[in-house]
């Protein structure tokens, strides 16, 4: 009979980063200002590879590819956390949440898979730099490109299938600044262990091709028997290393540590640093450490000038 009278919960309540309402305004203020930044960082990087002829490459259309992805992340997040800043009203449908969650994950594997494409372009460009413009060529490339997408945006389905087996009648105040499925699954009625097993394995699988990927890359470079040779190695493919270093640490501290107690808060920390943060950090690793794209801007802008 319990049972049978708990109402099913259709709406949520997003509590954000803090309820202090002095902090709502100043917090707002920055948010902004970074989610713009991004924006204005990530798709002036793909006009800018779109514009200029010599960044027409491999590297530079996995780099135009991946920037799409963060820029569609942190879209998917940061506009309602600005909204609910603001707000006295911090609903959000049950729809709207699964929708929510549906785009950042299909975001956040694409750019996993790409992740895992730039290791094998960057791999081929150490090891095999004669035989590059072979083995990587534009329509290849595309391909790469395509199937990263199609596989980032397929997988997700799959986890908001099994959502929809789920009944939410618990408390429907959610602790977080966006519908994150773990924390769905703790106001989930229905056991959430079959949707939980699949999260850590395809997370792990995930994870693992991708760190696998760069740890061969590195090995290969570190194999270099000049310092010369280390060091232009390491130039051509740094800017990967630091952005999978940085990615990759808040994920495995959320998705790969079953049963672990770590608090709430320390969980919204990574998955602002990884929805919010990243999006910012990579069109700046990957554009300021980058001679070709500098010469490319600073061309674009005397020629607007």
């Amino acid at each position: 009979m319990m049972e049978a009278n708990k109402t099913l919960v259709m709406e949520f309540v997003l509590t954000g980063l803090t309820d202090l309402p002095g902090l709502q305004v100043p917090l707002f203020l920055v948010f902004l200002v970074i989610y713009l930044t991004t924006m204005v960082g990530n798709l002036g990087l793909i006009f800018l590879i779109w514009k200029d002829p010599h960044l027409h490459t491999p590297m530079y259309s996995f780099l135009g590819s991946l920037a799409f992805a963060d820029a569609c992340s942190s879209s998917s997040v940061t506009p309602k956390m600005l909204i609910n800043f603001l707000s006295v009203n911090h609903t959000i449908s049950l729809v709207e949440c699964i929708s929510q969650f549906y785009i950042f994950a299909s975001s956040a594997n694409t750019e996993c898979f790409l992740l895992v494409v730039m290791a094998y372009d960057r791999y081929v460009a150490i090891c095999n730099p004669l035989l590059y413009p072979m083995v990587m060529y534009n329509i290849f490339c595309t391909q790469l490109i395509g199937v990263s997408y199609i596989i980032g945006f397929l997988h997700p389905m799959m986890h908001v299938g099994l959502l929809f087996r789920l009944t939410f009648c618990k408390s429907n105040v959610i602790h977080y600044f966006y519908c994150e499925i773990l924390q769905l699954f703790k106001m989930s009625c229905t056991d959430p262990r079959v949707n939980m097993l699949l999260i850590f394995v395809f997370s792990v699988f995930t994870i693992l091709i991708v760190l696998i990927s760069y740890t061969l890359v590195l090995l290969t470079i570190l194999k270099k028997k000049s310092v010369q040779g280390i060091r232009k190695a390491f130039s051509t493919c740094g800017a990967h290393l630091l952005s999978v270093s940085l990615y990759y640490g808040p994920l495995l501290s959320m998705y790969i540590r079953p049963g672990s107690t770590q608090s709430d808060d320390h969980d919204m920390m990574d998955s602002l640093f990884y929805t919010v943060i990243i999006p910012l950090l990579n069109p700046i690793i990957y554009s300021l450490r980058n001679k070709k794209v500098i010469d490319s801007l600073t061309k674009i802008l005397k020629r607007n000038i």
